[in-house]
């Protein structure tokens, strides 16, 4: 009888441990929901999918307020956008900000959990200076106008940023920021040290092995088998390019001096099909590339500079969008099928998810 008490109650920690990380451990994978296309579902259907998946935050690039009032009551953490056409308006019109919060935040908050403000979309490498100014005051008067609602310790305020913002990424352990946007970027990290608001990057390993078509890069990229790269810096070997691309990232902010900054992945993925003379789309690479991110994720491994916690990462993308220019990569990054089905398993679903794929 004693033998069997022990049994239940380890069958029953073990119930209880598996009910933890089914619902808690999954908080640091998002997913980029763009809206360049004609044939997307519901937002209605959007919100029934995510709740079937282990999904439990969505980047959204604007504020549609009908997807907005979808999620509500979801529990789904909501990342929505101050588009860059804002950000003169935003920086030059304190009243311009707050009642970009009046309509955008609060007829929505909390019910639905908005978690993170966006303003701009890789301004810090647009070339538009006059644009890049106003970042700052653009993101302070946001700030100011969600502490006027008593929502500053809430919900924060950022931007994101292209990997091009980096000088240099390679080795991490010789990451650096382009001097040239070293004062603006100085100011954006204060703001973002002085807030709690995390630095939001776009590394994507799939346009780094374009550059590189060697084979030991793909696997380098897609987390599979290989020789590894050693960094003379710090001498560790990274196993795969999102860790080396995200030290990278964080060795930059160290130096600057924001080791306290927090890094969020905004965007990141593997197109499953593209022109004939595109190097790298397929659905084996893409599904090795997501199924194994979120696999190394889940491991709670980290990356060797911040080892233990995971990245908390946007996947882009949840759909194909179908409007959107350029090669045909472009619009084949979606996870999901306009009739919600899945394109290809990366273990995503609450009933069927995987450890890894494709190693």
């Amino acid at each position: 009888m004693a033998r069997l008490r022990f049994v239940l109650s380890f069958l029953f920690l073990f119930i209880l441990q598996a009910i933890y990380v089914a619902t808690d451990s999954e908080s640091f994978i998002g997913v980029n929901y763009g809206q360049v296309a004609d044939n997307l579902p519901p937002p209605s259907a959007t919100a029934r999918l995510l709740q079937t998946t282990a999904i439990e935050k969505v980047r959204l690039y604007g504020a549609d307020p009908a997807i907005i009032k979808a999620l509500a009551n979801t529990g789904i953490g909501i990342v929505i956008g101050a588009a860059n056409g804002d950000i003169p308006a935003l920086a030059g019109d304190p009243n311009f900000a707050k009642n970009w919060i009046n309509t955008n935040v609060l007829p929505f908050y909390p019910a639905s959990n908005i978690i993170l403000v966006t303003v701009g979309n890789e301004v810090m490498t647009s070339t538009d200076r006059n644009l890049m100014t106003q970042l700052l005051p653009a993101m302070q008067n946001l700030q100011n106008a969600l502490n006027a609602a008593s929502l500053g310790g809430k919900i924060k305020v950022s931007t994101v940023h292209s990997m091009a913002v980096l000088k240099r990424s390679e080795p991490p352990s010789s990451g650096s920021f382009d001097p040239g946007l070293a004062d603006l970027l100085k100011g954006l990290l204060g703001f973002n040290n002085a807030t709690g608001s995390p630095f939001a990057i776009n590394p994507y390993p799939y346009f780094a092995y374009r550059s590189d078509p060697r084979p030991e890069t793909l696997a380098f990229c897609l987390f599979q088998n290989n020789p590894g790269r050693f960094d003379p810096g710090t001498k560790i070997k990274y196993a795969n390019m999102f860790d080396a691309q995200v030290d990278g990232v964080r060795t930059a902010l160290n130096w600057m001096g924001f080791k306290d900054v927090e890094i969020v992945v905004a965007e990141t993925g593997w197109p499953y099909k593209g022109d004939e003379n595109e190097v790298g789309p397929s659905m084996e690479n893409a599904r090795a590339y997501n199924g194994n991110l979120i696999a190394h994720l889940r491991s709670m491994a980290g990356t060797p500079l911040m080892p233990g916690k995971p990245i908390d990462t946007y996947l882009f993308a949840l759909y194909d969008e179908d409007l959107k220019p350029g090669p045909s990569s472009e619009r084949a990054f979606g996870l999901f099928r306009p009739d919600l089905t899945m394109t290809y398993d990366v273990g995503l679903s609450k009933t069927s998810q995987i450890s890894g794929v494709c190693q």
